[in-house]
């Protein structure tokens, strides 16, 4: 199998740097482009480099370990420990994982290509490489998002318990900046027409009626009016008197968008 020097570098070096960008996103810290570059020649230059190399089994790994360490400290710069860490385990995940995207389509397209300790010179079509590492990047990204979403979503949940007459619910409340609504100067919480329901019975009566600005444009929606609410963060409890509600969309995850006035003291 020929091996070009050129070919081999400009790959690692493309690849090291998706790899690299992907780490330091999931990390959350600032990416500066030139470090980035540096830290994937470097890798790139260690990959062009190490098949040359003959080491035991135990030393190839160890020094492919700390290559990849030297390219997370090249990369990343701060002053605490821990985004170092997050962005070392993200590497090596990212690594081992799009090794195994690649080494199943060199097995699916017939690909040759020859292993080593610690590395594996390939014959592939460059289209096939970065098509894969295209996809992989795509996978993460999505990934990522949805999980901080779905972080962010548990973080700003909190315990709500709400007293309209004789009637006690207890649901789950979101804290969110995004909602501004207010009625007559007091904020309005959202909640669902089925909760509204819940709380409130047959004999529901409107308090009045606002107008709800959304995506698909502004709406009259009506206003309806909590005793009492009481909300639970952490150790600390909050109690609200009168507080309004009107109808919404709300996830399945929670019941009530809370204002985030409510959290004020």
């Amino acid at each position: 199998m020929i091996v070009y020097v050129e070919i081999a570098f400009l790959e690692n070096f493309l690849l090291d740097g998706v790899l690299l960008f992907l780490a330091l996103s999931c990390a959350r810290v600032k990416i500066s482009v030139w470090r980035l570059m540096l830290s994937a020649a470097i890798g790139a230059l260690e990959a062009v480099l190490f098949p040359a190399i003959v080491l035991p089994a135990w030393g190839a790994y160890a020094v492919k370990f700390l290559g990849g360490v030297l390219l997370i400290l090249v990369a990343v710069r701060e002053k605490r420990v821990k985004p170092y860490l997050i962005a070392s385990a993200a590497f090596f995940f990212f690594t081992f994982a799009l090794g195994g995207l690649l080494t199943a389509a060199y097995s699916f397209f017939n690909v040759q290509y020859a292993e080593g300790k610690g590395y594996f010179v390939e014959g592939a079509p460059v289209g096939l490489v970065f098509g894969c590492a295209a996809i992989f990047t795509l996978a993460v990204f999505h990934i990522s998002k949805s999980f901080y979403r779905y972080r962010q979503v548990k973080k700003n949940l909190l315990a709500c318990t709400l007293k309209a007459g004789s009637r006690e619910v207890r649901w789950q409340g979101l804290a969110d900046s995004g909602n501004c609504l207010f009625y007559h100067g007091k904020p309005v919480c959202v909640t669902s027409a089925a909760a509204i329901f819940a709380l409130f019975g047959k004999c529901v009566k409107e308090a009045g009626r606002m107008i709800v600005g959304t995506v698909n444009g502004n709406r009259e929606a009506p206003v309806f009016k909590c005793e009492r609410m009481q909300i639970t963060a952490g150790e600390k409890t909050l109690v609200r008197e009168e507080v309004y509600l009107t109808v919404g969309e709300v996830s399945a995850e929670y019941q009530l968008i809370l204002h985030t006035a409510l959290m004020e003291a």
